[in-house]
């Protein structure tokens, strides 16, 4: 969650930064403030660029400010229209600098970046002028690294004790709400020898929002649009995008892939937007009148694989949202997986005009074509990276050892009385899985689906062998779950948990560092090896036993790719999702090392996504390592958007990071045989087999 400036310093005056006094306004609002002119008239917009656009201006009097406030309100600064406005009393300073803390995705750490000089366009500064220090989620800010920015500054000595107030004060508020960035920007000396935060930009962790309600005092509906706010009520995953087909889908990474498709093939997407793990009416009817009230929007495709959730009850869905009438815009379906028949035949039985029914990509694409008619062709030109290692089977290998989960793994289930953890528990045993126990703090000694209940995993460790656990239990408990289970001598633990904060995984797994546990996730779909055992949520009848290894970061991603393989006649040996959060587990390398000398093993799918170096890391370690096996990749999200990053301090973190290009083409020079469309998986596969 983005806070604009005016709540981001409400926040920093909470936690003691010293801000000055502000009072917002609205359009029509009189400006009538407790402290004397000048004013600062600064609109409040979650973009940068402001003071380019001419948000931010002076006032010396109240007829000026009157002006001003009404021309501040007439803009739209990069796509936002500005609807509020703070109102500051002019600082006089005599310095600005720059002061930042975010959470670091790749250095796995809080970086704490300090500039010489602040203001605008900081990322392009000498880097001579700039400090990064690296702090720990778990120990913390060093008082030696506070000395070393301070130090960096060049502030006068007499400041040391108020800066490391300031500094302290700013890392405590980061770690208490869960801060994924605090930026102060500039950060000024003022005439009178203070330090004053000047400007300010905060983002909180989503998940953190969901665990502390009390956040929600800072969330400004009026910076998002009615479909964000609609869609964040119903609690669906929405952005906007530029093109005309509304797109609807259960799974992030299925969401992206089915924007590239729409997008390469001139069909472009009018926006992205998630169902997640359940489409019930209420869900299904905001998201279909989202997408029909956006008048650029004249045509909706549902692309729906059926995992757990299922196509039959996603289609009861869109009739109860339709109310048995005819969709105001015509609608492609496309269902497979779980349910997939019946869903199509209780659509097709309602007989609504504008309803086209799809069994496969294929088709859905050929209807969405026709629906389309003269309009203009792509504006995404397809992006192809063309592979650099010949295509070969798997290469002789030195040793002969086996994926280390042993045979008739022996499982526990962390939150086994609850819904969730019930029904997983049920479907993982009509899969043939072995689950000898499980797990929830004050049901001890019962017993759910013949499975006897614990109150803590020591008791049901010490009660009986156990080689792997799954959690079951919301975000604010899991990565304690994982703790316990390791601390418990287990020796694979599977997170299933969506909506943990980021900073409290990264704890947990920083914890664990060193430790024979192996984590998979959190917000994972779990782990299956056909034929033997399933420790997840993956939906059973799509697999087969094979010589294919397939990780993941979506769920939705692996069951597409896995029915493809199966309907082709290629089994697999492992399956996993690594998860889609930040921080996980095991990474794709760590798994690749698992198989690398598996004998059922011949070739390897890597199933990824924009953003982060997971793919990139398992590229440096096949090239380092003359790694045997054949390896796939498939990236989703290539025609995403340019990601949204943390301010100036995530421009300054991403130099020369890169985008889409240089991810794929580091893979492709790594050894990776890359797939650009889900349809080329199973026949690129049978050529190394």
């Amino acid at each position: 969650m983005k806070l604009n400036e005016h709540n981001s310093k409400q926040l920093f005056h909470e936690a003691g930064i010293p801000v000055p006094l502000g009072a917002l306004l609205g359009p029509g609002d009189e400006p009538a403030p407790s402290f004397a002119l000048p004013w600062v008239l600064k609109s409040q917009v979650l973009s940068g660029g402001r003071g380019k656009a001419g948000g931010i201006r002076m006032a010396g009097t109240l007829e000026q400010a009157r002006t001003e406030l009404a021309q501040i309100f007439s803009l739209t600064i990069k796509g936002e229209k500005v609807r509020l406005v703070r109102i500051e009393p002019k600082a006089a300073y005599t310095r600005e600098i720059y002061l930042s803390i975010t959470l670091d995705r790749q250095s796995r750490s809080f970086c704490i970046t300090a500039g010489r000089f602040g203001g605008m366009d900081i990322e392009s500064c000498d880097p001579q002028t700039l400090l990064i220090e690296h702090a720990a989620p778990d120990t913390g800010l060093a008082p030696f690294q506070i000395r070393n920015i301070f130090f960096h500054l060049r502030l006068p000595k007499e400041l040391m004790k108020a800066f490391s107030c300031l500094l302290s004060n700013l890392f405590d508020c980061c770690l208490r709400h869960r801060l994924l960035l605090a930026e102060i920007n500039p950060l000024v000396l003022t005439e009178d020898g203070q330090l004053l935060a000047l400007d300010g930009k905060i983002e909180i962790d989503g998940h953190r929002v969901g665990i502390d309600p009390s956040l929600n005092r800072f969330f400004e509906a009026a910076h998002l649009s009615d479909e964000e706010n609609r869609s964040r009520e119903a609690g669906l995953s929405y952005h906007r995008l530029d093109g005309y087909v509304g797109l609807m889908v259960n799974g992030a990474g299925l969401a992206m892939a089915s924007m590239d498709i729409l997008n390469y093939s001139g069909l472009e997407a009018a926006n992205f937007l998630d169902l997640g793990g359940g489409a019930d009416c209420t869900a299904m009817r905001t998201a279909l009148d989202i997408l029909f009230d956006d008048s650029r929007v004249e045509m909706v495709f549902i692309n729906i694989f059926g995992g757990i959730l299922s196509c039959h009850k996603v289609a009861q869905s869109i009739l109860e949202a339709l109310d048995g009438q005819e969709p105001r815009k015509p609608i492609v379906v496309r269902f497979a997986g779980n349910g997939s028949a019946d869903g199509l035949t209780l659509l097709r039985k309602a007989s609504l005009n504008g309803l086209h029914l799809c069994p496969d990509l294929t088709t859905a694409r050929a209807a969405l074509e026709k629906l389309k008619g003269d309009r203009p062709q792509a504006t995404h030109k397809p992006l192809i990276v063309h592979s650099t290692a010949p295509l070969l089977p798997a290469r002789p290998r030195e040793a002969s050892t086996a994926f280390p989960l042993p045979d008739g793994c022996r499982i526990l289930v962390q939150g086994l009385t609850g819904k969730q953890g019930q029904l997983h528990c049920r479907l993982m045993q009509e899969y043939g899985a072995n689950v000898v126990a499980g797990v929830t703090p004050g049901k001890g000694g019962s017993e759910v689906l013949g499975v006897p209940v614990f109150d803590t995993v020591r008791e049901a460790a010490s009660a009986m062998t156990i080689d792997a656990s799954i959690i079951f239990v919301p975000g604010a408990m899991a990565p304690d779950a994982v703790l316990e289970a390791a601390a418990a001598g287990i020796g694979w633990v599977v997170c299933i948990t969506d909506g943990i904060p980021q900073l409290d995984m990264l704890r947990a797994l920083e914890r664990l560092k060193g430790s024979a546990t192996k984590v998979i996730g959190p917000n994972c779909p779990g782990l299956v090896m056909p034929g033997k055992t399933k420790i997840g949520i993956m939906p059973g009848d799509i697999f087969t036993p094979g010589p294919v290894a397939v990780f993941s970061r979506s769920g939705t991603l692996t069951y597409e790719c896995v029915d493809r393989l199966t309907r082709a006649g290629i089994g697999q040996s492992v399956c996993v999702g690594i998860g889609g959060d930040p921080f996980v587990g095991m990474s794709f390398t760590d798994l690749c090392k698992l198989v690398r000398h598996d004998p059922q093993t011949r070739a390897v799918v890597i199933l990824g996504e924009i953003g982060g170096k997971a793919e990139e890391e398992l590229g440096q370690y096949m090239r380092e390592s003359g790694f045997e096996l054949p390896v796939f990749g498939f990236i989703a999200g290539r025609t995403a958007p340019p990601g949204k990053r943390l301010g100036h301090a995530g421009a300054i973190l991403e130099k020369g990071a890169g985008g889409i290009e240089v991810k794929l083409q580091a893979m492709a020079d790594s050894g990776f045989h890359l797939i650009d469309d889900l349809d080329q998986i199973a026949g690129a596969v049978a050529q190394v087999l």
